[in-house]
């Protein structure tokens, strides 16, 4: 019998309804699970078993008296940066004093009026400015399917955390791949939203909210909470009714456009790249139109945002106390500090690089309705690292599949796509129109059907814990 910790929240509700499951058991299951797993893990942040206990027994009630709410009793995790009324909230950096939170971010706020049990926050990187869990705040987050590689990040804890099966529902922050790339590295569904579709507060340019989770399924139920308006973001999109669980879709026909080379960065190693071109051939072979899709970024966009964003970085960092920016991480310190001495043209200059990006995406995309990728062009590095090559100079060498979407408000998915030979995932991204989220779910939906059934997924139990393997469906 599968472990409630590892039901997906969809079979969850259905078994509240049918009552051969109860919010407490699940929820004793799951800190259960954490409390075996999060040792030799270290995805969790401010964990509180006791409140969810209490949260688990009020939805128990609920689903009792006939008045369950959208989301009543699923438990899972928000991340570290996401405000929740009552607590600090770090950033992933120990030069960061800690106040409580006067108030929950919208996307807490719209997962607790669901009946969402919140766990506990889950761990990043300093400032959120690296694809790692590598933080001065935090304990080394770690991937659970192997515990010496990375979860990614900057959503660190929460791709550990989905994988480790800490209830089925987690929610990351992404500005460049923030949570693709942990999505992609875990084997995990992420999906990036289209920029101001889920409310966030505060708002910046590319950055949104958006879930992690084990199954497409999933991903859709979270994101029908989350896309509720909410006024603190004054980029959000205008509200819309969108019947987020009508998955299905027909691939005949589909214009399906295949990028294997970014333009610049890391090269795709052998293993992502036969995976991501098996998924083209089973589109096309399913009757949509396969084409490639070609190289965009340039160095000048990639190196522009870096001097943009460190400079950003540094007007943060510089202005702290030299005790506290003693406190920074240094692979971050040294990032940052080489913003101090770049001139006002020059970052100028950088920041519309954001802009050249946009317009570049937009015009590569337009013959297609959906793009495929890898979602990075190399699998999980050494937990240690800060990124796959560990140089402050160099970055942004990894994210030139996903920075892309950031930039161009397109929504972006990954999925789980295919393992190494080592036993580390792979994921797949598919990209669509500018607002068709609904369509970048539909297609990972429908790649969760055409692929090949996956493993079980990890355990950290010494003896081996016992898990079905992957069905379709997830």
């Amino acid at each position: 019998m599968t472990n409630p910790a590892d039901l997906s929240a969809a079979d969850l509700l259905d078994a509240y309804r049918a009552k051969t499951l109860s919010p407490v058991e699940v929820t004793e299951a799951v800190i259960a699970r954490i409390d075996a797993y999060e040792p030799k893990l270290r995805a969790l942040y401010a964990y509180d078993p006791t409140a969810a206990l209490a949260a688990a027994r009020g939805s128990e009630a609920r689903w009792f008296k006939g008045e369950a709410l959208p989301l009543d009793g699923v438990p899972g995790t928000i991340k570290e940066n996401i405000a929740t009324k009552g607590v600090p909230m770090p950033i992933g950096t120990a030069a960061r004093d800690l106040a409580p939170a006067a108030e929950d971010a919208p996307v807490a706020a719209r997962l607790n009026e669901a009946g969402f049990i919140t766990l506990a926050k889950t761990t990043m990187p300093d400032y959120g400015m690296l694809s790692s869990g590598l933080s001065s705040f935090h304990e080394l987050a770690r991937n659970p399917w192997n515990l010496a590689m990375n979860p990614g990040g900057s959503s660190a804890g929460a791709g550990a955390a989905g994988a480790a099966g800490y209830g089925p529902l987690h929610v990351g922050t992404d500005i460049g791949g923030s949570v693709r790339l942990p999505a992609g590295w875990c084997g995990l569904v992420g999906l990036k939203p289209s920029f101001g579709r889920v409310p966030i507060d505060p708002s910046y340019y590319g950055r949104v909210a958006g879930p992690m989770t084990r199954t497409v399924t999933d991903a859709a139920l979270m994101m029908r909470e989350l896309s509720k308006p909410d006024a603190r973001d004054g980029m959000s999109l205008p509200p819309q009714e969108i019947d987020w669980l009508s998955l299905g879709i027909d691939l005949k026909g589909l214009r399906i456009g295949l990028q294997l080379d970014p333009g610049i960065g890391i090269e795709v190693e052998p293993e992502t790249k036969a995976a991501i071109e098996a998924a083209g051939k089973a589109f096309a072979a399913a009757g949509a139109t396969v084409t490639s899709a070609p190289a965009f970024m340039t160095r000048s966009m990639l190196d522009g945002l870096d001097d943009f964003w460190s400079q950003r970085a540094w007007a943060d960092i510089g202005a702290l106390t030299p005790e506290k920016q003693a406190k920074v991480l240094p692979y971050i310190f040294q990032w940052a500090e080489r913003g101090k001495a770049l001139s006002g043209e020059r970052v100028y200059r950088g920041m519309s690089q954001m802009l050249a990006i946009k317009d570049a995406a937009l015009k590569q995309s337009a013959p297609f309705d959906f793009v495929l990728s890898p979602v990075s062009p190399v699998p999980s590095y050494p937990a240690e690292l800060a990124s796959p090559i560990h140089d402050p100079d160099r970055p942004f060498e990894h994210i030139c599949f996903t920075l892309p979407a950031n930039m161009s408000d397109q929504p972006s998915i990954s999925v789980h796509a295919a393992m190494t030979k080592g036993g580390l995932p792979i994921g797949l991204q598919i990209t669509g129109r500018r607002f068709d989220d609904l369509g970048v779910l539909r297609m990972a939906r429908a790649w969760e059907g055409l692929r090949a059934p996956m493993p079980a997924w990890p355990s950290l139990l010494p003896s081996g814990e016992k898990v079905a393997a992957r069905s379709a469906d997830g």
